[in-house]
């Protein structure tokens, strides 16, 4: 089975860049309790990254792309235990704070995984829609 079109996975990846955003900034505000804030964030998180990976490896396939996105989740989160002054300086930033995050949690490591399986999952649903609709094409073509 072939991996879906480069633009599918973009629109994926944007979508939940603007989910994640929308949550973290909005969803204190919007009445959503601070596990989903913290959780849900971190999952589309991981699920971002998978995507982002996935654009940047078009030709590997799903189950690689989960490794690859899986290994970075985990090393991010490792990376949190690490201080320096410059790295310290640089996690209180807006953008140090979304993409390093400040607190290492053993929780993440969950919501990564949960993150993770979504994103692989709506990768393979994507490939088999991207799929199905080019066998249609080509079955008309041969009529």
């Amino acid at each position: 089975m072939q991996n879906p079109s480069p633009l599918t996975r973009l629109l994926i990846a944007a979508a939940l860049i603007a989910a994640g955003l929308g949550l973290r900034f909005y969803g204190h505000h919007a009445g959503v309790s601070a596990f989903v804030v913290k959780y849900g964030g971190s999952a589309l998180w991981a699920s971002m990254v998978y995507f982002l990976i996935a654009l940047l490896m078009p030709s590997r396939a799903p189950k690689q792309i989960l490794f690859i996105a899986g290994l970075i989740c985990a090393l991010v989160e490792i990376l949190r235990l690490y201080h320096t002054p410059a790295l310290d300086v640089v996690r209180l930033t807006l953008v140090g704070q979304i993409l390093f995050g400040r607190i290492f949690s053993f929780a993440d490591f969950i919501a990564y995984a949960v993150g993770l399986a979504l994103a692989f999952g709506l990768d393979l649903a994507a490939a088999q829609k991207f799929f199905l609709r080019r066998a249609k094409k080509s079955s008309r073509r041969r009529r």
